[in-house]
């Protein structure tokens, strides 16, 4: 089927025949592959959960992906990165660097994980 309409007038389209789109707002799409290799969408551009009355959900995703092989190992954050997490943290550059090692680049993480659970700043 092609529409030839305004995006809007899809949506009404779609609502007449039961079909919901609701934008849900990730940050991170991690899909584990048969093989043990993983996509990964970080961040997503776009993800709609796309609900028809009597189906199962479908869930749309759009954006720029890397794949991931088992035991292949990428950098997970930048000297940039240490540095912000040793300032906000109030700690040295190398304890910076393991915190964000032990949570995959999570900068947030890294900080409150060092902070004792709480921000500083």
């Amino acid at each position: 089927m092609w529409f030839a309409g305004k995006p809007e007038d899809m949506v009404k389209l779609m609502k007449r025949l039961g079909i919901s789109l609701e934008e849900v707002n990730a940050v991170k799409v991690v899909i584990e592959l048969s093989d043990g290799s993983r996509m990964i969408l970080d961040p997503p551009d776009s993800v709609l959960l796309v609900k028809s009355k009597g189906q199962p959900p479908i869930f749309m995703v759009v954006g720029v992906h890397r794949v991931e092989k088992p035991g292949e190992s990428r950098v997970l954050f930048t000297e940039d990165d240490v540095r912000l997490v040793a300032e906000r943290a109030g700690v040295s550059l190398e304890e910076a660097r393991r915190a964000l090692e032990e949570t995959g680049g999570d900068i947030a993480a890294a900080i409150i994980k060092l902070s004792g659970g709480t921000l500083r700043g």
